[in-house]
């Protein structure tokens, strides 16, 4: 039986066109680009090229663009930088339930340190309240952190209403767009955001390579030290080879964007209908908002099980929870948009779409899907 992947969410498989350039770069593209040699000035001109693709998708400049290894470590950067940064002004954070734990996480760690982090709830379409950040705005807030869209629900938060009124406030503003970058069009300018966190393996490029947009002229302590790379900012040699690899999956993934997101539509309402017509029990949780990222509550189902029974027939998803030790423990985010006794909690999966799929494969999937919940469901 064929294996159908609908796990994009989570991770990405690589472009070949990716592949392709990664490979000629760790071929050809050698030296180490701090070096003066040839070889050295080659790494260097390849490195800038893929900082100056980068640096267009967002309308930002080279020099605002702090390559990581990584979504989480970009968002740490952000969220200790600042907050190292700016502890003698204050020590409060505005965050919400729905971040991801790269945020969460670090902002827990933050409180540890003597922070005060106000954590704002979400609607039942997991969508913060601009007139709730603003009723949590304080004197002392230096960072408000809030992701651009959700990773387990698609909820897109209102970022450019967040930014406008942030401007009238001294406080850093950072979102994580790790999970849209790539689906939607982002302007650093238009957003009105200091500092914007992205991966490159949510969009066909390699794990273990992201960025972080500082605005010029934004406070942020570094994490690491050693060498002068990242214009000081982020010690350590670059992998060439993935910047080189990360750029192609830019400019390819906006290329295809409009086409893309057709795609995902369809794909939603293919699932959707095939369940309405199989006569299933089920709602979609969240807004319509980053299409790619479809969440699904099947009444009367358990997600453990579920999920076992959708390996075994080849659908490939996710509860969009974290698995510890072999067990699923409750999402943070249907907790944050439903309550903790939810049925949404045991009975969701995730489904998300991306690269090499067509309306044949979406079909098949949500016949295999019907097929279960109805052999669950008695």
């Amino acid at each position: 039986m064929n294996e159908i992947y609908l796990d994009h969410a989570a991770t990405t498989p690589m472009s070949e066109h990716v592949i392709a350039a990664m490979t000629e770069a760790m071929r050809d593209v050698y030296g180490n680009a701090s070096s003066i040699h040839g070889a050295g000035r080659t790494a260097r001109k390849a490195l800038d090229e893929a900082r100056a693709t980068l640096a267009r998708s967002i309308g930002a400049k080279p020099n605002e663009i702090l390559l990581t290894s990584g979504g989480t470590e970009a968002d740490n950067t952000a969220i200790f930088g600042v907050a190292a940064a700016r502890q003698h002004e204050g020590k409060h954070i505005i965050t919400t339930q729905i971040e991801h734990h790269a945020v969460l996480h670090a902002c827990a760690q933050l409180e540890k340190q003597g922070y005060d982090v106000t954590y704002l709830p979400v609607n039942e379409k997991g969508v913060v309240a601009v007139k709730d950040v603003q009723r949590a705005l304080r004197d002392d807030t230096i960072l408000v952190t809030i992701m651009y869209g959700n990773n387990e629900v698609g909820s897109v938060q209102p970022i450019a209403a967040i930014g406008e009124l942030l401007q009238a406030h001294t406080a850093t503003f950072h979102t994580d767009a790790v999970q849209a970058y790539g689906i939607v069009p982002l302007d650093v300018d238009a957003l009105r955001v200091d500092l914007l966190s992205v991966s490159a393996h949510k969009l066909n490029g390699p794990k273990g390579i992201g960025f972080l947009y500082v605005r010029a002229g934004v406070k942020c302590v570094n994490l690491l030290y050693g060498g002068s790379q990242e214009r000081k900012r982020r010690a350590g040699t670059e992998n060439v080879p993935a910047a080189v690899g990360f750029a192609v999956a830019v400019d390819e993934a906006i290329a295809k964007r409009d086409e893309a997101n057709a795609a995902y539509k369809r794909y939603r309402e293919l699932l959707t209908t095939t369940f309405t017509n199989a006569g299933l029990n089920f709602r979609v949780n969240g807004e319509e908002g980053l299409l790619h990222v479809l969440n699904v509550t099947f009444v009367g189902t358990d997600v453990e099980s579920f999920l076992i029974n959708l390996d075994m027939s080849g659908v490939l998803v996710s509860s969009g929870s974290a698995c510890t030790a072999g067990a699923i423990d409750p999402s943070h985010v249907l907790v944050a948009m439903f309550g903790s006794d939810a049925e949404e909690l045991r009975s969701s999966i995730r489904f998300s779409f991306g690269q090499g799929l067509s309306d044949e494969i979406i079909q098949e999937a949500a016949n295999r899907v019907v097929a279960i919940v109805q052999r669950l469901v008695k």
